[in-house]
């Protein structure tokens, strides 16, 4: 990064997400670039950029010498754009169209012109309509007219001075089609704009981005997440942690359940995270559900991410257990939405927990699971980085949030896909154990920073009235292992009303 600029004088890209990632968007008179392979959004961006400019009464001006203006035309009609009379197509066409003399905007195809020709060709055009915004798409063909790498920056250096001496604001596009080790222009332009497209082995493509140059100005570093949808382009700046504080009172909060309370030492801490752990079926979604609802009841709004279950049947399963989630979201205090992990970026999926929390306001934040979680992200080491940043964030903002992860195995060593216990504030651990001829399930608290907790395991009992915690279970040893032994007094488990077969 570099030393920080005055927001005043910049021209935004009509990107929402780009234009704070650039700090305010593309400075005023400069020249940028624009960079990736074929099929990243260059295209795209580039109209962004110009209908941007239109909305706002500027004049611009899109240069093309590889596609069509037929084709360019197609490409903005199919986001619903229409380039109308604030924006000139310059098109470089072949030679036998310079016999159709309603094409008023014909040029020599480049291949058959020195470069010089055509260089004072595009400036011509510049000339006639005066514009405020240019792209010129793209490099490539330029490089490949000017035959050598001194000839090609001189040519670069050229463009540039004529263009600022307009106070212009100049988009270049490079297709990295001619030769990809060549940064020439990264030395000569203003800003370096970096898009990348990356094709996993299951699931959508996913897109990204990078400034790796802004003179004078402080943006936001690092890649950045973006999708093309019809119509717009969004980018999800990279979540910082730091940059987001509020002042709060970390009051406890109970879980409405007596037994739940005491095991977790009066309750959960606003502002606070909690980890739920367990193998599967033990009751992770169900625990933080519980917690989620009575959040709610005490007059919280809440969001719920599901990764792992359909909506349908989790609605179904929660109906049965007394608890209508269906009735709480339409009733505008839960927002539940299910995630995809093979079509969601986690870049997107950040973006779209802020936006519950700044805009719906919402207070309570529930991930499940992070193993649906973990499937979005290209390497593990990712995923802590994305975890750690969002649990900050949400603990910042006075968000209680709860995560589980499903353990492998059922009964005796359990393993994790990865460790995120260090991360959370509060650990809660969910088992299996064998007794008296039935499985059972109990629950303990392994963690907890914000103060004290018991540490006794009790029995966690799934029942139609929901969820219910036993008393400490005292008479027993290595319930954690799956198989305890007993020794206390007979019959420690009498019947409970509620208990399921």
């Amino acid at each position: 990064m570099e030393a920080e600029e005055s927001n005043v004088g910049n021209t935004g890209t009509g990107i929402t997400g780009l234009d704070e990632v650039l700090a305010g968007g593309l400075s005023a008179g400069n020249v940028f670039l624009l960079e990736g392979n074929p099929g990243t959004g260059k295209t795209t961006i580039a109209l962004s950029f110009l209908l941007q400019g239109a909305a706002r009464g500027e004049k611009g001006l899109y240069i093309t010498l590889s596609e069509t203006e037929k084709e360019l035309r197609a490409s903005a009609r199919s986001h619903g754009w229409t380039i109308d009379e604030h924006i000139d197509v310059f098109e470089v066409v072949p030679p036998e169209n310079l016999l159709d003399e309603d094409h008023h905007q014909s040029l020599l195809y480049s291949s058959d012109l020195e470069l010089g020709e055509t260089v004072k060709l595009i400036l011509e055009a510049f000339e006639r309509t005066r514009p405020r915004r240019v792209v010129l798409d793209s490099l490539s063909e330029i490089r490949l007219l000017a035959q050598g790498s001194l000839r090609y920056r001189r040519q670069i250096l050229a463009l540039k001075h004529f263009f600022s001496r307009r106070d212009t604001t100049v988009l270049l596009l490079d297709d990295l089609t001619a030769d990809t080790l060549d940064k020439t222009v990264h030395s000569i332009v203003h800003g370096v704009i970096q898009l990348q497209e990356m094709a996993p082995e299951y699931g959508a493509e996913r897109r990204r981005l990078r400034i790796s140059k802004y003179r004078g100005r402080r943006y936001r570093g690092g890649y950045h997440d973006f999708k093309i949808h019809t119509g717009s382009v969004a980018v999800y700046p990279r979540l910082v942690s730091s940059e987001y504080r509020t002042k709060f009172k970390r009051n406890q909060l109970t879980t409405g359940i007596d037994e739940l309370d005491k095991l977790l030492g009066g309750g959960i801490e606003q502002g606070s995270s909690t980890l739920v752990l367990g193998p599967a079926g033990t009751g992770k979604s169900l625990l933080v559900l519980r917690l989620m609802t009575a959040a709610i009841a005490r007059g919280e709004k809440a969001a719920f991410f599901v990764f792992d279950e359909e909506l349908g049947l989790l609605f179904d399963r929660m109906r049965a257990l007394g608890t209508d989630l269906e009735a709480l979201r339409d009733s505008g205090a839960l927002h539940i939405e299910q995630i995809d992990a093979a079509e969601l970026a986690p870049g997107e999926f950040a973006h779209r927990v802020r936006k519950r929390v700044e805009e719906a306001r919402a207070k309570t934040v529930v991930i499940d699971s992070l193993n649906g979680y973990q499937a979005a992200m290209p390497e593990e080491n990712a995923l802590i980085l994305h975890v750690h940043e969002l649990l900050q964030y949400l603990n910042r903002q006075g968000v209680s949030t709860f995560l589980t992860v499903a353990q492998h195995g059922l009964v005796g060593d359990m393993k994790s896909p990865f460790d995120i216990t260090y991360l959370a504030d509060t650990v809660i651990l969910l088992r299996y154990f064998e007794a008296m001829g039935k499985v059972r399930r109990a629950i303990s608290v392994v963690k907890k920073r914000t103060g004290a907790h018991e540490d006794t395991i009790r029995e966690f009992r799934i029942g139609h009235g929901g969820l219910t915690l036993g008393a400490p279970l005292t008479d027993f040893q290595g319930v954690l292992r799956g198989v305890p032994s007993f020794v206390g007094q007979p019959a420690p488990f009498p019947r409970q009303p509620n208990e399921s077969e």
